[in-house]
């Protein structure tokens, strides 16, 4: 398994974050990627370790429906989450297996520093560029950050 990493700090309060990133992951995602994710369905569990989620794709978007995905790693005590992707999205473009995780840390009262790590295996004739499987990710979180701070009081 290939793997790139990166830091991202943010204007959030950890326990605003951890639960935008968490437990609301499945209704703040289409608020904040309007023209990428139409809808997030919960297909299994509560939204913790082993739930299953299903990425549906704005019509929009080239050659992508939809993205299913499992929680493979979820621990709030250390705001640690890990998602699997396991049909669809990535999985068609070149990847034969692909896993996103967060470790969220707080840094004073309204910043939250970002721990990301991308896992990755390419199918053998797939031309991939380390770093690239970062650019979603980091247009995620800054989509969520500019989002959770018109919503914070």
């Amino acid at each position: 398994m290939k793997e790139d990493t990166a830091q991202l700090k943010v204007a959030i309060p950890l326990k605003v974050l951890w639960k935008a990133m968490s437990i609301d992951i499945r209704h703040i995602t289409p608020k904040i990627l309007p023209n990428i994710v139409s809808e997030v369905e919960l297909l299994e569990g509560d939204g913790g370790y082993g739930s299953m989620l299903l990425f549906k794709f704005c019509p929009d978007v080239p050659k992508v429906t939809f993205q299913r995905e499992k929680i493979v790693e979820f621990d709030e005590s250390v705001h640690y989450i890990a998602l699997e992707i396991l049909e669809g999205g990535h999985l068609d473009h070149g990847f034969l297996k692909y896993t996103t995780a967060f470790k969220l840390t707080e840094v004073g009262e309204a910043e939250t520093l970002i721990d990301m790590k991308v896992l990755y295996e390419t199918k053998p004739e797939h031309n991939h560029v380390p770093g690239d499987t970062l650019k979603a990710t980091f247009l995620y979180l800054r989509s969520l950050e500019n989002y959770l701070l018109k919503t914070l009081p």
